[in-house]
């Protein structure tokens, strides 16, 4: 597992190499789907859901205290894991794909898996995929249950974009087909129609319970698998994307009441325990020292959650942010972010950097000593220089937000501004609300002071608007937010949700 590379270091404008033998640690991404940062109790000591597990790993690791989702809803972060790039430029301007809808990562694309793949790693996705494959379809088909035919394999799913195995669900689960798919074939062809929350075709066998159980011992079993592989030298990534604590809010009996709240914090709870065995696993299989493990979420918590319910009695999964999933506000994308290397990483640290979930691939690449060209990865940043604690300036110039509607905001330094009047999701005041209406067309916060984004600054910073909207728009207008040739987005980009009204 070791590489001779050389490794180029910039700090305070000085810049060193170094050539040595790198080590090429294993990589586990786990990531949960709509867990909120006040979930975790090392994020948010005033919490009420006990998550010792996730409590270890960042004891054990490094907490990112200003981490970012590329988009407040789950498949536009997706996306921009996997690619680096923010998720805006692809043909997705808004909203979720389905469990029929066909791939949206664009084909010739070079994702994080592909990458690691060619730098020698055996490469798996264990879970809820939610980017998009080509159902096979009889005469007539459409992006819907009708007409696909079950027993063909699929196309252009996880094995077409980097990945040697896969195991999971097409879409959240509460999205059908209701069947797991293993690499290109559902496991079971959907024979019955069942329902969560959402009714579809469903494979007889197929209980959305068993999903998170399923999952966690689909990914344990992998990791002892690699280990029996280890005297081949190979690592290995696993991109492990969970479908909880994402509705429907299922957590099996022997976790239902035991987190004394709701039903969502024992799956919050039951979500915890599969940190766990991914944790013990690496131990029980002599990885643990060898593995670099990541613990985020795709987007802040749902209101499913029933936030009223748990702040009766306490809890808020928002923490002292404004909004929750869906939202431009800081409750739809300021995420957990923890990671444990410890071969690398100083137990108990942490980072007050500004980063974003794209910049896995930037940090996969410097580590590795992969070189990634101008066509790769475009909106992802390296933060090994923070987890190496070696980073004395800045890493992001400036990070962009997403909301669901397709909101626009842009994060520099203390400074965020938003480019629409309310919440751009599904908080209060919501796209087109009266409340909405009567307000300014951007909002600039001060987070500094303003962590909750109580008071609106545009009018008194025009200047501060001004640059900011600048650096946005030269973002758009040259394909990418880091240095190299400009590319081209996929599809215009527009900054104004109104524009974007008045085209349809």
């Amino acid at each position: 597992m070791y590489k001779y590379i050389r490794v180029l270091f910039l700090i305070s404008g000085l810049s060193f190499s170094i050539s040595a033998e790198t080590y090429r640690p294993n990589i586990i991404f786990i990531l949960c789907d709509d867990l909120g940062y006040g979930d975790l109790k090392c994020l948010n000591p005033q919490g009420k859901i006990a998550t010792p597990q996730m409590d270890r790993l960042a004891k054990e690791g490094m907490i990112f205290n200003d981490a970012h989702s590329s988009s407040a809803v789950c498949t536009p972060t997706r996306y921009g894991i996997l690619t680096g790039r923010y998720n805006w430029r692809s043909r997705m301007k808004s909203g979720v794909l389905n469990g029929y809808s066909p791939r949206l990562i664009e084909e010739g694309r070079v994702t994080v898996a592909a990458f690691l793949k060619d730098q020698g790693y055996a490469t798996a996705c264990i879970g809820k995929w939610h980017l998009g494959m080509d159902w096979p379809k009889r005469e007539g088909a459409s992006e819907d249950a009708k007409n696909i035919d079950y027993t063909k394999p699929i196309a252009n799913g996880p094995l077409a974009v980097g990945f040697n195995y896969y195991f999971g669900i097409s879409a959240s689960l509460d999205m059908p087909p209701f069947a797991y798919i293993e690499n290109d074939h559902l496991t079971q062809v959907p024979t019955v129609e069942k329902e969560w929350i959402r009714k579809g075709p469903a494979a007889v066998d197929f209980d959305a319970s068993n999903v998170l159980p399923d999952l966690t011992k689909k990914a344990v079993d992998y990791i002892a698998d690699q280990a029996n592989k280890a005297k081949d030298a190979k690592p290995f990534f696993l991109y492990l994307p969970l479908a909880s604590p994402h509705t429907p809010i299922l957590p099996t009996k022997e976790w239902q009441g035991k987190s004394g709240l709701n039903e969502y914090a024992d799956f919050v709870m039951q979500t915890d325990a599969t940190v766990g065995a991914i944790l013990d696993a690496l131990e029980k299989n002599a990885l643990s020292s060898d593995t670099m493990v990541i613990l985020t979420s795709d987007n802040g918590c749902s209101p499913a959650a029933k936030f009223p319910e748990l702040l009766a009695k306490g809890h808020n999964p928002s923490a002292q942010f404004r909004g929750n999933k869906a939202d431009i506000f800081d409750g739809g994308h300021h995420i957990p972010f923890l990671v444990k290397w410890p071969k690398q990483i100083k137990a108990g640290s942490t980072s007050d950097q500004l980063i974003c979930l794209n910049d896995f691939f930037a940090t996969c690449a410097e580590i590795t000593g992969g070189k990634v060209t101008d066509e790769m990865a475009e909106d992802s940043v390296s933060i090994l220089p923070a987890l190496l604690n070696r980073a004395e300036k800045p890493l992001h110039e400036a990070v962009v937000h997403h909301s669901i509607n397709g909101s626009f905001a842009i994060r520099q330094g203390k400074w965020k501004l938003e480019f629409c009047p309310g919440s751009g999701g599904w908080s209060d005041p919501k796209p087109g609300s009266a409340d909405s209406k009567a307000l300014p067309a951007l909002q600039l916060y001060d987070l500094s002071v303003d962590i909750g984004e109580t008071k609106n600054l545009q009018a008194e910073h025009p200047q501060v608007v001004a640059d900011l909207t600048k650096l946005l728009e030269k973002y758009i207008a040259d394909g990418r937010s880091t240095p190299g040739k400009k590319q081209e987005n996929t599809g215009a980009v527009s900054i104004s949700t109104e524009k974007k009204k008045s085209k349809k």
